[in-house]
């Protein structure tokens, strides 16, 4: 029985990587348990775990004495003569006496394969949670194999790894079967073991396929500098050439985009910006918005805040789609952004528009009340200006400035 129950932990030792030794103390501790719910606390006991021999002994010591008085500790020189005294030891020496599995009951024995089960469990949750506590921020690769309506489930070296819906690319689509990518965000201890977390989502995600794509980056010749991003959509990220003949942005894009479009694909065609980092304020904000062009900008490094004006045809560029271009460049450089339209002088216009052109934008009781006031082109209401406009009865001050705001639009749409 003894060679069966340490050949089946050897087995654990194979299958689950759990160290020899670490595995034998467990073995001792829940054995010495056992005998101290048979024979009492002030037993005196030796457990020796043979793992390569597969063979488990335990000794009870207790001390030779002429008249019992503590079974657990003590036992009397008849008993040991009975069993046959072949070291011929004496009253006052120590009696080591071999114990029999058998002799502890099922029971027991059953609740020593009990303990060392759960052992053994806790022991392999620890295993996993150090392996993976040691792999944060690394890529790893594995298999889909549960798609659910929050979270996808991946297989990784026969342990389940977690991406939550807020680790996920938006709108990306998961199949069972699927070899994905992402990096280990954080490892959670709980009731039930270790959890897992991976990322796709992670700003730390798109570094690490920089690194992995792009060799300069990985030998430390280009660093990057800031990575801002919304998955999905955009990402904006900031490098640095610490080698005066290689151009960082040109490295990081590679021939033809090459390098740059295999991170592209990996990100479900997520739009990534590469730009130059300065230690000027001034030229990063410039450059973390281009290609938009600035008229001028000013900055106060002490409230980390930035004006900028550009011309009305730029500002679209400036803010992008829903904002994202701004809200990128904001994150990436640390500056709050302000942007100012410089209006363009009406003498600039090359062609006037006719009111009678725009009478659907502006409105049909908009345009009659310009017309009888004999306001026939749409240069003519932007010179006359609101002062001017403010004569009109039947314009307010909220009015006005809307229907300068339309003609304005118009001439932009002109451009």
């Amino acid at each position: 029985m003894n060679a069966e129950i340490v050949e089946s932990f050897a087995q654990m030792v194979r299958e689950k990587s759990i160290d020899k030794d670490v595995l034998a103390g467990i073995i001792e501790e829940i054995f010495g348990i056992m005998v101290k719910k048979k024979y009492g606390n002030d037993a005196n006991f030796s457990v020796v775990v043979n793992m390569d021999k597969g063979d488990i002994e335990i000794f009870l010591e207790r001390e030779i004495v002429d008249t019992v008085m503590n079974p657990a500790t003590e036992i009397s020189i008849d008993e040991v003569n009975a069993k046959g005294n072949e070291d011929e030891l004496e009253v006052g020496e120590v009696y080591p006496e071999r114990l029999e599995l058998l002799s502890f009951g099922r029971r027991l024995i059953n609740l020593a394969r009990q303990s060392l089960n759960q052992k053994i469990r806790e022991l392999e949750k620890d295993i996993v949670f150090n392996e993976y506590n040691d792999m944060v921020g690394e890529i790893v690769v594995g298999d889909i194999y549960q798609v659910r309506k929050n979270d996808i489930l991946i297989n990784h070296n026969k342990n389940e790894l977690l991406l939550p819906r807020n680790e996920q690319i938006p709108r990306e689509k998961y199949r069972k079967g699927e070899t994905l990518r992402a990096i280990v965000k954080e490892v959670k201890k709980t009731p039930n073991g270790p959890v897992v977390i991976i990322s796709r989502g992670d700003n730390l995600f798109l570094r690490r396929l920089f690194e992995i794509e792009i060799p300069e980056i990985y030998d430390g010749v280009i660093d990057i500098k800031g990575i801002a991003r919304e998955p999905g959509e955009r990402a904006k990220v900031a490098v640095e050439s610490q080698d005066n003949r290689i151009d960082a942005v040109g490295a990081c894009v590679g021939m033809k985009g090459v390098r740059i479009h295999a991170i592209v694909r990996e990100l479900s065609n997520e739009n990534i910006d590469v730009i130059s980092f300065s230690d000027d304020p001034e030229l990063y904000i410039q450059r973390a918005l281009a290609p938009a062009k600035l008229k001028s900008i000013v900055v106060d490094t002490k409230t980390k805040k930035c004006t900028v004006v550009a011309d009305s045809d730029q500002i679209s560029m400036i803010v992008g789609r829903n904002g994202i271009n701004i809200r990128l460049a904001m994150k990436l450089t640390g500056y709050e952004i302000e942007v100012l339209r410089e209006e363009k002088p009406y003498e600039e216009y090359e062609e006037d528009i006719e009111l009678i052109d725009i009478k659907e934008e502006l409105g049909a009781d908009v345009y009659e009340i310009l017309i009888n006031h004999r306001y026939d082109t749409a240069l003519e209401v932007l010179k006359a200006g609101p002062e001017k406009l403010k004569e009109i009865e039947d314009f307010d001050d909220d009015k006005i400035a809307e229907i300068i705001d339309i003609i304005k639009g118009q001439f932009e749409e002109e451009e």
